[in-house]
């Protein structure tokens, strides 16, 4: 622990720095440990000094940020992120590391920043001058050059001597004027506490305006005299690196927060360890990188800074490195190294302690409770459905959905099939999901709470559609919301009452029915659900017929979409009615010859695929089909409907493919270029073996007819392998 000189002269040192700068955090520490002072004040929301008490706390791990948000407007908030390598946080830690009277942040309270509607005025970068006259064509490679790769505690001098000859001619916004003017008067108040070694940390560009006496407070206190105070809730919340990147659209960004992380943290040969840590990624992609390239690597590196004049290989001459010896010239290969290092996804935490909204704190428990991790790097996560923790984690996932907390997605494959015992699951955990989850507090203090009380209300809404409801009763069954269910359901009978329009109940109806299938795995009462769904199966039964008449085919396409996915829903549900009225329904489209002949083809199929119409019955109705009297595009729709994603039909009914090659041979050819798109869709749509097969069949010529098999069959034989076979099956006799 430091202590405080009381010999040294009363003195106010500007610290210029540049936000998330490890050079700059660097340098600071060196200068204030020499300045000793008595009092430090940081660029920051001046309201937010509360929350320093967490600096060393327990478990804070940067990267972190300050987030601010106004409690009846949750969406209205602003951040202010911190590296180990920001200067602003070495200045914190060197105040409580040192136990410094007065240690707080200066700039405009949250209060105010969230309540004022102007943004800051564009203007263009000052350090781009400089580079330019330094004879660099990047303010980031000379700002890298310059001050990033050294340590120098008189280095801030010079910066604020830069920055006062680059003011004298530009143009400074109201916004930055305010900020100023606040910042001089929080400057006057600690000075007047009695703070006579006072250090300020600030953004260089500042810098020149809180230099030298500070002058009357009357044209500061003009400046900021009638701008808007509202409400602010402020606390600390984790952060990434990829975050305060350029490419994230933060406004202080920087290219490089993993690079810069490494320079802060590894002072022993540092561009040896980064070359080290390049490699080891690459091996981890299965790249074949030895130690002799990374000893090449270093070397052109280090000669490419001698070369240009630098104590140091920066990250330009690493880079150039690490094309031409690691990556071999791959520039693919380059952006990988780029995107997991040079920014890199570190994801940072604070103390448990840490004020936040009751549903963050539910949150929190529920995580640790279960033993998830909030990670930035995506994993996947498979969860048994038939354990206790696999449910409980699976509920957690589906209210935070519902809550809209991306922080999990469901598998496309688990998306298209509910109802199994198991889930997975892709997680990632994005630094904005803090701001989703205040959001997301208005709805209530817990989970679930919360999360019965957005689906109620999303369902409550006037224009609100069977579909729409549908799929939140399925949602609310899958997140475990017992409150919301029976209102669910309720309002699911008003809405699927009111509307006649069978497109949307045959879309609403896979929904129910699979939240029947999986109701039992999950503990939940269906007896109110089947007799809904039922309900909706005998209206869209009922309205079919009139439905598919005069569609087109797009039109037609759609509805046959829908019908294929209630039929694959229905064949999972264990209802001899339900059943039963569905390919009655079917039955009725089969029979009719003046609706589109793919929703006629299909409905054949299916029936032909529920066993209630045979091959024999199938191949003639295909006949019929293909006879005169139908349009070429019309038979074509005929085919594409009966054969759609089931190419084995034809490898083995040569009967029905002779049928069909038939009918294409005898087309003119308008007609054949007329019906080649579709026929085109249909025969593509099958797996290339089944194409080939087919093929093969037409190339050898299919029977037109089924003849008797002229197969020898040995039955001596046959009787010895169905002996074997009852014997293994351990069937009698």
């Amino acid at each position: 622990m430091t202590t405080l000189s009381t010999t040294l002269a009363a003195e106010t040192r500007i610290f210029g720095i540049r936000h998330h700068g490890p050079g700059s955090a660097r340098s600071l520490r060196l200068a204030l440990e020499k300045f000793s002072p008595d009092a430090i004040l940081i660029e920051g929301p001046a309201d937010a000094d509360p929350l320093l008490g967490y600096i060393a706390a327990e478990g804070m791990e940067p990267p972190v940020a300050l987030l601010g948000y106004q409690p009846d407007e949750p969406a209205k908030a602003a951040l202010w992120p911190f590296a180990v390598f920001s200067p602003e946080w070495q200045a914190m830690r060197y105040g409580s590391e040192n136990t410094v009277p007065v240690v707080g942040f200066f700039d405009l309270p949250a209060a105010m920043t969230l309540a004022l509607d102007d943004e800051p005025g564009d203007r263009s970068d000052p350090l781009s001058e400089l580079a330019e006259a330094g004879g660099y064509d990047d303010a980031e490679r000379w700002w890298d050059a310059i001050v990033e790769s050294s340590s120098d505690a008189d280095i801030f001098d010079a910066v604020n001597e830069a920055m006062t000859a680059l003011r004298e001619t530009a143009d400074i916004d109201e916004h930055t004027l305010r900020r100023e003017a606040h910042m001089r008067q929080v400057m006057r108040k600690v000075l007047k506490d009695g703070a006579q070694r006072l250090a300020i940390v600030c953004g260089a560009w500042h810098g020149p305006a809180l230099s030298g006496k500070l002058g009357p407070a009357a044209a500061d206190a003009r400046i900021l005299k009638g701008l808007p105070r509202g409400k602010a809730t402020l606390t600390w919340v984790p952060w990434t690196h990829s975050r305060l990147s350029t490419a994230s659209g933060y406004g202080a960004g920087i290219t490089s927060p993993g690079w810069y992380h490494h320079l802060f943290t590894q002072t022993e040969q540092p561009i040896a360890r980064w070359l080290t840590r390049v490699a080891g990624m690459l091996r981890r992609h299965d790249l074949p990188v030895s130690s002799a390239h990374i000893i090449e690597s270093v070397r052109l590196a280090e000669t490419l800074a001698t070369l240009r004049g630098r104590p140091l290989a920066g990250l330009s001459e690493v880079t150039e490195a690490t094309r031409a010896v690691l990556c071999d010239g791959d520039e693919t290969l380059l952006r990988l190294v780029s995107t997991e290092m040079v920014v890199g996804e570190a994801l940072g935490a604070v103390p448990d302690g840490t004020p936040t909204v009751p549903l963050e704190a539910d949150l929190r428990a529920q995580v640790k409770t279960l033993r998830l991790k909030q990670q930035a790097l995506e994993r996947t996560v498979d969860l048994d459905l038939r354990t206790e923790n696999g449910m409980a984690k699976s509920r957690l996932l589906h209210r935070l959905r519902l809550l809209g907390i991306g922080w999990g997605r469901l598998t496309d494959s688990q998306v298209r099939n509910t109802g199994t015992f198991r889930e997975t699951w892709t997680l990632q955990w994005r630094p904005e999901l803090a701001i989703a989850v205040v959001e997301a507090a208005r709805w209530g203090t817990t989970l679930r709470i919360a999360a019965e009380a957005k689906i109620l209300d999303v369902v409550a809404a006037p224009d609100a559609t069977v579909g729409t409801v549908s799929a939140a009763l399925e949602s609310a069954l899958l997140a475990d919301l017992g409150g919301a269910t029976a209102g669910l359901i309720t309002r699911l009978e008003s809405v699927a009452a009111l509307d006649h329009d069978v497109t949307h109940l045959l879309a609403a109806l896979p929904g129910l029915l699979r939240t029947l299938r999986y109701g039992d795995v999950r503990g939940t009462d269906t007896d109110a659900l089947t007799r809904v769904a039922d309900g909706l199966l005998v209206r869209v039964c009922a309205g079919l017929p009139s439905a598919v008449t005069g569609l087109d085919g797009d039109a037609a396409a759609e509805l046959r979409a829908l019908i294929d996915a209630v039929h694959l829903a229905l064949s999972a549900r264990d209802s001899e009615w339900a059943t039963s009225t569905w390919l009655s329904a079917l039955r009725t489209l089969a029979d009719r010859d003046d609706i589109n002949g793919s929703l006629v083809g299909r409905a054949v199929r299916l029936l032909c695929d529920a066993e209630l119409i045979d091959a024999a019955e199938s191949a003639r109705r295909l006949s019929a089909a293909l006879s005169v009297g139908h349009s070429a595009i019309g038979k074509a729709s005929w085919i594409d409907g009966f054969l759609g994603g089931r190419g084995l039909l034809l490898v083995h009914d040569r009967n029905m493919l002779s049928l069909i090659d038939t009918w294409l041979c005898a087309l003119d050819e308008d007609q054949f270029v007329a019906t080649l798109p579709l026929l085109r869709r249909t025969f593509g749509a099958f797996d290339t073996g089944e194409r080939q097969a087919i093929g093969q069949a037409v190339r050898h010529g299919a029977p037109t007819t089924a003849g008797p098999s002229t197969t020898e069959y040995n039955i001596t034989r046959g009787e010895l392998a169905l002996s074997a076979a009852t014997e293994i099956l351990g069937v009698a006799g």
